[in-house]
């Protein structure tokens, strides 16, 4: 496809409240260093992924599995030619207002909130970026682009009901600016595959080194039995330790 390195967002529809563009950084970038600075990326580091990482050093958390997505997905955007700093800045914030527990605790936290309209970890991650930070004299939240705020919204794919997008976000604040029914861009896309792929690869490697799996499990699986079966002469070489 000839033109397909247009596709990717290198220029943005702006911010909700406006500000005057950086001498030294795209949009994306700025946004990029918002979330990095907030307090809510701090707070990842004690939200599990899925092991405590009290119990060891080495066991993924929720900021570390985020800088993991976020290196994938610039690599990917980058080699496809699409905006690696837009892909780079949605890896880093798409779990900003997931729960300590996984997915156990925003399904608790879910079941505690239905009285108030429940609890969703991507709006959740919204009210944060709009409302929650308070860093800034002239607005509350990280006020990041229209793409961002897109992309984040639409992690797991176009909305389809509107109702909690509503009563936890208000349509209003979103200024008519997004498309909820039509599909998100091609950078949060790689985003949301770049988590998967991150996810799928390092809780596999924190399963084996907290010993609740080993390989000979992994493959009944026929496909790691394949990744398993062109590796095994190296697998089964002695590995020498050098400190």
């Amino acid at each position: 496809m000839k033109n397909y390195s247009k596709l990717g967002l290198f220029k943005s529809k702006g911010r909700i409240i406006k500000e005057s563009n950086s001498l030294y950084r795209t949009p994306f970038q700025r946004d990029r260093d918002r979330i990095i600075h907030s307090a809510s990326f701090r707070r990842l580091k004690h939200k599990t992924q899925v092991f405590v990482n009290t119990e060891g050093d080495h066991y993924r958390t929720r900021i570390t599995h985020s800088i993991e997505v976020a290196q994938i997905a610039r690599s990917i955007a980058k080699h496809l030619k699409l905006n690696d700093d837009l892909a780079e800045t949605l890896s880093l914030a798409h779990d900003l207002g997931h729960t300590p527990f996984g997915h156990a605790g925003e399904d608790s936290l879910n079941e505690c909130m239905l009285n108030y309209g429940g609890f969703d970890h991507n709006l959740q991650t919204l009210r944060i970026i709009m409302f929650l930070e308070n860093k800034y004299l002239k607005f509350k939240g990280l006020n990041l682009t229209i793409e961002t705020l897109d992309g984040l919204l639409k992690h797991n794919g176009p909305i389809k009901d509107l109702a909690l997008v509503k009563k936890l976000i208000g349509l209003k604040n979103l200024n008519n600016k997004i498309k909820f029914s039509r599909s998100a861009s091609l950078e949060a896309q790689i985003s949301a595959i770049s988590d998967d792929i991150a996810y799928n690869n390092h809780d596999i490697q924190d399963g084996i080194r907290a010993k609740m799996i080993n390989l000979n499990e992994l493959i009944e699986i026929n496909f790691f039995k394949d990744i398993y079966n062109s590796h095994k002469k190296k697998i089964l070489k002695p590995i020498i330790k050098r400190f």
